[in-house]
């Protein structure tokens, strides 16, 4: 059984900062790419940063760049998204995401965390 358990959630005002973090758990081999989602009400699930499974590559929504950074400590199999300069259009449930191997000959399998709100009041 693989969990993600995010932290970090909030209520802040706009210009703001945040810090969530995800942590994996559970009986996982290795733990590939990680990201970080959101879905605002009545929007769809979409892309906020990406990061590889050393950290050496990352990747933003452009709505983001600049603001946010994803980083990583693969020994504590945690994910962290800093958000700086927060607007109230960030507002959204964030999701962690990872691809995780369970063995080291198995299939890459794509886990999720249960969301933690995120609200910013202009």
């Amino acid at each position: 059984q693989v969990q993600l358990v995010e932290s970090g959630g909030g209520l802040v005002q706009a210009g703001g900062s945040l810090r969530l973090s995800c942590a994996a758990s559970g009986s996982i081999f290795s733990t590939d790419a990680m990201g970080w989602y959101r879905q605002a009400p009545g929007k769809q699930r979409e892309l906020v940063a990406h990061i590889t499974s050393g950290g050496g590559s990352t990747k933003y929504a452009d709505s983001v760049k600049d603001r946010f950074t994803i980083s990583r400590d693969n020994a504590k199999g945690t994910v962290y998204l800093q958000m700086n300069s927060l607007k109230p259009e960030d507002t959204a449930v964030y999701y962690c995401n990872a691809a995780v191997r369970l063995t080291g000959w198995g299939p890459v399998l794509t886990y999720w965390g249960q969301g933690t709100q995120v609200t910013v009041s202009s």
